[in-house]
């Protein structure tokens, strides 16, 4: 992934920048402490995207402190996951904010045109995995992602993910999200040649153990190139894939 600082470089070197420039944008402040956060300034510098913020257990205070520091620093995208309706409608009188509420997922600023290699597939079991599917494929979206969403396509009726092998086959990244016993990763990693990421969700009745089950599952899947990430956690999934959909070469 292309990161800042080569991008500053390479400014430095095509003579778009001048040095003095290029060193002032170096030499920012690495975060902002606003009393009850530090605001990390320098995550896109090192990591090739901006901080985000975890909504839950932050006060709608809080989360405006956190996108003013942000703003006022040069941030202009911002991504709030795992923010309530009510967080929601309080921040929207202060900021433009688009919000998803099946995914409570916010953003402050525009969404980018796809840059990656190609497409992330994002693939559930079942309607009931969609909270955490959204969140995935949103968050991909933000990061710059195209997104293909293959919903309700579960092992209980394989010819509904069959009747998708072209997406499967051509995708660069397939977040796979399941609960129950989670075999959807398996089917699919035993079908596609790019990465799969695997996401247990908290679905399914009491011997699922809020998505144990499926974790377990995932961990232990017989196909090769599956990686799983933790219970519900879409946004990590989504961040993965957007970070292997946009891998480069380095010489």
């Amino acid at each position: 992934m292309n990161s800042e600082a080569k991008q500053i470089l390479e400014a430095v070197k095509n003579g778009a920048m001048s040095v003095d420039d290029a060193l002032l944008k170096l030499k920012t402040e690495p975060f902002e402490d606003i009393g009850f956060a530090k605001v990390d300034l320098h995550r896109k510098l090192r990591q090739g995207q901006a901080e985000v913020i975890y909504g839950a257990g932050k006060t709608t205070e809080q989360i405006i402190g956190i996108i003013d520091a942000m703003k006022k620093n040069g941030q202009e995208r911002i991504l709030i996951t795992r923010l309530s309706p009510e967080a929601a409608e309080l921040l929207a009188k202060s900021h433009k904010l688009d919000y998803h509420e099946n995914a409570k997922i916010g953003f402050v600023g525009d969404i980018p045109a796809p840059d990656g290699i190609g497409a992330i597939v994002v693939a559930t079991g079942g309607t009931s995995d969609l909270p955490v599917a959204e969140e995935a494929a949103l968050t991909a979206e933000f990061l710059g992602n195209k997104v293909t969403r293959l919903y309700d396509v579960g092992v209980a009726g394989l010819h509904r993910l069959l009747s998708h092998k072209e997406d499967i086959m051509t995708a660069s990244v397939i977040i796979a999200i399941a609960g129950m016993e989670g075999a959807l990763a398996s089917v699919i990693g035993g079908l596609s040649d790019c990465p799969v990421i695997a996401v247990p969700t908290s679905v399914g009745y009491g011997a699922s153990f809020g998505g144990l089950s499926a974790l377990l599952s995932m961990l232990n899947s017989c196909a090769s190139g599956v990686s799983v990430v933790n219970i519900d956690n879409g946004f990590g999934a989504g961040y993965l894939a957007g970070m292997i959909n946009h891998m480069e070469a380095k010489k």
